[in-house]
């Protein structure tokens, strides 16, 4: 149990700094971009949740056999690929609700200041203009997430694997 309460306050710290970074690129952008690149970052931050929530959706649905092998071969990334796995419940966590939450929130963020410029440039009705940009926004992430998860459980090990290359590039030797 001891466990799990550090590991929410992790959480909770790790979402509070995650999201003050995040929002502060986001916003300091928001101010700085015009619609055409505004819209860009905002399919940037969707397109990162997706492939955060698919690499989270993978890490519960991979088996630990299948990437000893390549452990045993001393492939990179294998012996990260099964510390992955070895913590999956709190990789998928931090993929899924974490990571994934907060580019939620901040498509939304951005979402909001897009329909605001939009606003000022198209002569809809704001309401009008909210409800599209929210429904795209909507479906983008929610088509794309449902598309991935469905790629993550049939690639499973060689999603996990990829992830175990990328994070093999980062650690020391």
């Amino acid at each position: 149990m001891k466990n799990n309460i550090n590991w929410i306050y992790k959480a909770f710290l790790l979402s509070f700094i995650l999201s003050i970074i995040f929002s502060s690129i986001s916003t300091t952008i928001a101010d700085k971009f015009n619609m055409i690149i505004l819209t860009i970052i905002l399919i940037v931050v969707i397109m990162i949740g997706i492939i955060f929530d698919m690499i989270g959706v993978a890490v519960l649905t991979s088996k630990e056999a299948n990437l000893h092998a390549k452990a045993t071969k001393k492939l990179k990334g294998a012996k990260e690929a099964i510390s992955l796995l070895k913590n999956a419940s709190q990789v998928s966590s931090i993929c899924n609700d974490v990571i994934g939450d907060i580019c939620g929130i901040i498509s939304g963020s951005l979402g909001a200041v897009l329909t605001i410029g939009l606003a000022g440039i198209f002569p809809f009705p704001t309401t009008i203009t909210t409800i599209l940009v929210t429904a795209i926004i909507s479906s983008l992430t929610v088509g794309g997430k449902a598309i991935f998860k469905d790629i993550a459980n049939k690639n499973s090990d060689k999603i996990v694997y990829l992830v175990g290359k990328i994070i093999s590039i980062f650690k020391k030797s």
